[in-house]
């Protein structure tokens, strides 16, 4: 899966919230100043070329939908994150959230007693 840049994911978010756009759409949809029509044509079809969008015709336009879940999404990138910052250990990545307190130690119980209760049926 290709890397996004930050405005493709954001277009991207689009998609996964509202499902399937046409271009007119995603313009209308952005914040002010909006990006010009042809400006988000090459965006979505960039997202297309890599893979994460696919499109139907209709007539001479064409309506975009999500090929990759957000979940797939999510996945990918926190692998990535991990392989690229904490050398592939997600027991280090962990370990910098409870040092960096995003994580206490009793949501981690939690967590665990969650996963052993799952392991358990």
């Amino acid at each position: 899966m290709e890397k996004l840049t930050r405005r493709e994911e954001e277009l991207m978010r689009c998609f996964w919230e509202r499902g399937p756009l046409f271009v007119k759409d995603l313009v209308a949809l952005a914040p002010e100043p909006k990006p010009h029509f042809n400006t988000l044509s090459t965006m979505v079809r960039a997202l297309e070329a890599k893979g994460y969008v696919a499109h139907r015709s209709f007539g001479n336009t064409y309506q975009y939908y999500p090929v990759v879940s957000e979940e797939a999404f999510s996945r990918q990138t926190l692998g990535s994150v991990i392989s690229r910052y904490f050398e592939n250990s997600y027991l280090g990545a962990v370990s910098a959230l409870i040092e960096e307190e995003k994580i206490s130690v009793g949501e981690l119980r939690e967590l665990i007693e969650r996963i052993e209760h799952e392991n358990r049926r």
